[in-house]
């Protein structure tokens, strides 16, 4: 009885203790180990570490696109006035002075934003010289070329009737003048003239008595030495009238025939209208613009035309649309104070203009 007594107590303790024992032994992890490779491969493992390459993506193939080109055309821009007003206050020099800037102020922005910009410069830019025997002869400064180029204008047309009011000394100092400034120009002749984007127009200037073989000439000629876009500068018609004459009609026709783009014509001082034949365009009037010549000018309507055009991916160049912007050739109502500005898009004033134009 003893013994018994003794022997269950003894086996108590020997499972208690090899329970406690069994407590404190690590647990096996049965799982896949996380072997990290990039460790093993810096620690010299002989397993081979697999790079799978990557390839950049592929762009889907693009058809070239056509270049767009914008440039401006606007009309009679007399940098003076008349001999007879000098120095009154309301002339063009008195209320310009030496602020070279302020005559484009207010359309600066849109002959920037263009390729390149023709104007008709009506006057001789001279100090000297006799004023020609004639009711209104027109004389500025040869400074204010600076108006043209601080306000982005790159070309003048001097074809017409107030270029030779001071004679030869006249124009051979307006000349000069626009030669030292960098503005391309040309009386009764042609000039080639590339824009800052790579078009290359040709213009050929000329006023009142037309040549059909020396405009033939004059086109082809400027074809020949790269012109893309062929631009003809007439000078023509009658003043005041709003309808084009039957010979602006015929010569600018003939000039689209033989092979011109685009007809940029002045002279009746007033806006006529836009006309697209065959390939081409004709701007038969484009009116006054920064116009010196009036302090009250008989009608104060005038516009910016806008030709875009298009060169395609094969080098074969079109016109593409043509718009207008509007514009007084005065800032102020009531008399001219040479600051032709845009007028409010979509009033009463913006549609006569663009009705006048047919646009």
């Amino acid at each position: 009885m003893k013994l018994r007594y003794i022997f269950i107590p003894a086996l108590a303790v020997a499972v208690i203790l090899t329970a406690m024992t069994l407590d404190r032994m690590p647990v096996r992890n049965t799982a896949e180990p996380t072997v990290d490779r990039s460790v093993m491969a810096t620690a010299g493992t002989t397993e081979p570490v697999t790079e799978i390459p990557t390839e950049p993506p592929t762009e889907a193939p693009t058809d070239p696109q056509p270049e767009i080109f914008t440039l401006s055309f606007v009309g009679d821009c007399t940098l003076g006035c008349d001999k007879d007003i000098l120095y009154s206050e309301f002339c063009f020099p008195t209320v310009v002075g030496e602020d070279y800037d302020y005559p484009l102020a207010n359309v600066r922005h849109i002959f920037e934003d263009d390729d390149f910009t023709l104007a008709n410069l009506e006057g001789a830019l001279t100090e000297r010289g006799t004023p020609m025997d004639k009711e209104f002869t027109f004389r500025g400064s040869p400074a204010y070329t600076a108006i043209l180029t601080g306000g982005s204008v790159e070309a003048v047309s001097n074809a017409n009737n107030h270029f030779y009011d001071y004679g030869e000394p006249g124009m051979a100092d307006t000349a000069a003048a626009l030669d030292a400034a960098g503005i391309a120009h040309a009386w009764r002749d042609s000039f080639l003239y590339t824009t800052d984007s790579g078009l290359t127009i040709g213009v050929y200037c000329d006023d009142f008595s037309f040549d059909r073989t020396e405009m033939a000439d004059a086109i082809s000629g400027l074809r020949e030495q790269g012109a893309e876009i062929v631009i003809c500068a007439f000078h023509w018609g009658v003043e005041k009238a709003y309808t084009p004459t039957a010979d602006q009609t015929t010569w600018a026709h003939i000039a689209i025939d033989l092979g011109a783009d685009i007809v940029a014509g002045h002279h009746p001082h007033v806006l006529q209208p836009v006309e697209h034949y065959g390939s081409g365009v004709i701007y038969y009037s484009l009116g006054n613009f920064c116009y010196g010549g009036s302090v009250t000018p008989y009608d104060m309507d005038t516009a910016i035309i806008r030709q875009q055009v298009v060169r395609q991916p094969d080098g074969t160049v079109s016109l593409g649309e043509t718009s207008a912007i509007p514009c007084s050739v005065s800032s102020i109502t009531g008399r001219n104070n040479y600051q032709p500005t845009p007028m409010e898009e979509g009033g009463e004033a913006w549609q006569r203009v663009l009705d006048k134009l047919g646009l």
